[in-house]
């Protein structure tokens, strides 16, 4: 069983893989970092019109880094939004997937945080630093690998 968005994208043979879909029906697809900015385009493109969310996380230890992004066709008119969430996976050793900042704005804080929790580099972002932890922070606090540092600093503690 496929998805319309994965129907559509057999059809015009682009690569993609169906995993499945959720407990409500929604198809999750994965999709290769180098092929996820011309997907998200045609995504938009197909009626996607908004980024309901987007989020990281660390597959397993010295495995894979996954950002996933949850889109809603939003039309006026529809009671039941048609809704997508797309898997893209990312080498650990250097995890660089394109930015969607340019198609959905909302991306914006969403992929500074998952870059600064995991490490996830998203090129082509015009403000990718750190958004949670100081700019002096070394490691990624989200991977299953990290080891925490044994210091905690109080700062401005008065």
């Amino acid at each position: 069983m496929q998805g319309r968005l994965s129907a559509w994208l057999v059809k015009h043979e682009l690569v993609h893989r169906s995993l499945g879909f959720d407990y409500q029906g929604i198809e999750i697809l994965q999709i290769k970092p180098e092929d996820w900015d011309s997907i998200a385009v045609i995504s938009y493109v197909y009626g996607y019109n908004y980024l309901r969310s987007q989020c990281a996380y660390d597959v397993a230890p010295g495995g894979f880094l996954a950002s996933v992004y949850h889109l809603t066709r939003i039309q006026y008119g529809v009671d039941q939004p048609e809704e997508v969430c797309i898997k893209v996976f990312a080498l650990r050793r250097n995890p660089k997937i394109p930015s969607v900042f340019w198609i959905w704005r909302s991306a914006d804080f969403q992929e500074r945080e998952s870059y600064d929790m995991l490490g996830i580099s998203y090129e082509n972002h015009p403000r990718l630093k750190r958004i949670l932890m100081p700019e002096s922070w070394i490691g990624w606090p989200l991977r299953k690998d990290y080891i925490a540092p044994n210091f905690y600093e109080i700062q401005d503690a008065h």
